[in-house]
């Protein structure tokens, strides 16, 4: 077998491979013996048809169509290996000749990982919010937990903004009922935005025993985006009752015995969620600057599927599970389907760019991943799943995403070489040290999943 490579562009090209015709003998005689298991010809036992009697009897081009489809993977795989080619994809494949007895020759087109340089990216230099905590945020979090504790008190007057309802609902649709429209017993809290647009107006004023109507366009169920005209009736008022803020309240709600223990406690767990959220900056943006100073071609129909990958998940998976539709989640973000359609390509482009990138640094720097580090991440990600460690693992291992994985943690690994090397200060001016925070960026997690089947080949 001879092949040759010509370039097409940067991120495509064409091999040109030439098979002598005894080097299809292996796959003429798997054809026969196929085609032998499949046909019946009288006077001959099954699978003993001799190869002359096929050829008579169905023709020796089906033969020979079976053979060259047996046969062009394996050539196409020799080619691309002695090429030393990482191809995205599946080829196109055309057979230019195909003369029995003499030769077959055929060309396969197939985009191709591009040949990037990776400069010097030490002096990369990045701005992160600095770690602050206010009276305000500790405020805000003693009041959430506050909230937490809250009691009720039924009364004997109106409702008003605050209080907790208990309401019976019946929503419908051209004057029918819904049969998913109808509930009882919902614990509602005026004002909280929880349920229907419309039902806080509805609601204040009424008493127990008492009803009213609204209008509202319907968020979920069998007539999700329709609007419905929905009658609520209120069973109980009940008045929300905040705990004192004091050590009693700190013994109840924590571990804690004073209240300004409580506070020191809420005010060391958020500077570690600040911590967490400013490392993450910081890697989003080291990595922003690192795709910057890459120039990297990208595959069009590489992009292309992408795009429509991540418009088919968010359509048919995370805005069906809320029941809305994408015409809907466009209304509710404020964006036009054109709007969409650019920030899902950039999203897109992005994420090739970052896994093209990562991938390089993964072999420039000569980085590998050790079962630890990936049991680790194989654990985080089945924490995200919902699923346990060991049901995400079989999930993983019978799918073969193995190697996903692993590229997942070495792309991860690339980024944080290139945030040690990078400065980064806050916007204090001060140099923010980031050698305790996780190595692995969400953003480089997420980009690399949403690309790892489509870039492997």
């Amino acid at each position: 077998m001879k092949s040759a490579v010509e370039t097409l562009n940067p991120t495509r090209v064409r091999l040109t491979v030439e098979v002598p015709f005894e080097e299809l003998k292996d796959s003429l005689d798997a054809a026969y013996q196929k085609i032998n298991q499949q046909v019946t010809v009288k006077g001959f036992r099954k699978g003993k048809i001799p190869a002359r009697v096929i050829d008579q009897r169905f023709g020796r081009g089906a033969v020979l169509e079976e053979a060259v489809n047996d046969a062009l993977p394996k050539f196409y795989t020799e080619a691309v290996n002695e090429a030393e080619l990482t191809p995205l994809g599946q080829p196109e494949v055309d057979i230019t000749e195909l003369k029995d007895g003499e030769t077959l020759n055929f060309t396969a087109e197939v985009d191709i990982r591009p040949t990037l340089e990776i400069p010097d990216y030490s002096g990369i230099e990045v701005e992160v919010d600095a770690i602050e905590v206010s009276d305000e945020d500790i405020e805000k979090s003693v009041e959430q937990l506050r909230e937490r504790f809250a009691s009720t008190t039924p009364v004997e007057r109106a409702a008003e903004d605050g209080d907790v309802i208990t309401i019976d609902l019946e929503a419908k649709v051209d004057g029918e009922v819904l049969e998913d429209g109808v509930a009882s017993g919902v614990s509602y809290t005026i004002g909280s935005g929880e349920l229907l647009d419309g039902i806080d107006d509805a609601v204040k004023g009424l008493s127990a025993g008492e009803e009213g109507t609204f209008t509202s366009e319907l968020k979920g169920g069998s007539a999700a985006g329709r609007e419905a005209e929905v009658t609520v009736k209120v069973t109980q008022v009940a008045t929300r009752e905040l705990p004192a803020l004091d050590d009693d309240f700190a013994q109840l709600a924590s571990e804690f015995d004073t209240l300004d223990e409580l506070k020191a406690d809420s005010t060391k767990r958020l500077a570690s969620m600040k911590q967490y959220d400013q490392a993450t900056q910081a890697q989003e943006r080291v990595l922003d600057k690192l795709l910057e100073l890459v120039e990297v071609p990208v595959p069009e129909k590489l992009l292309e599927d992408e795009v429509n990958t991540r418009k088919h998940n968010l359509e048919h998976h995370q805005l069906g599970q809320m029941g809305l539709t994408l015409d809907k989640y466009l209304e509710i973000q404020g964006k036009t389907a054109e709007e969409f359609d650019t920030e899902t390509r950039e999203a897109a482009v992005k994420g090739i760019k970052t896994q093209f990138v990562l991938d390089e640094l993964v072999k420039k720097e000569n980085l590998g991943v050790n079962q630890e580090e990936l049991t680790e991440h194989l654990m985080r990600r089945a924490a995200s799943s919902g699923m346990s460690p060991d049901q995400f693992a079989q999930a993983v291992v019978e799918g073969g995403q193995v190697p996903l994985l692993v590229g997942e943690v070495a792309r991860g690994k690339a980024l944080a070489v290139v945030v040690e090397s990078a400065t980064v200060k806050d916007t204090n001016g001060e140099l923010v040290d980031l050698d305790d925070e996780d190595e692995e960026t969400t953003e480089t997690t997420e980009v690399t999943e949403a690309t790892d089947e489509k870039t492997e080949g």
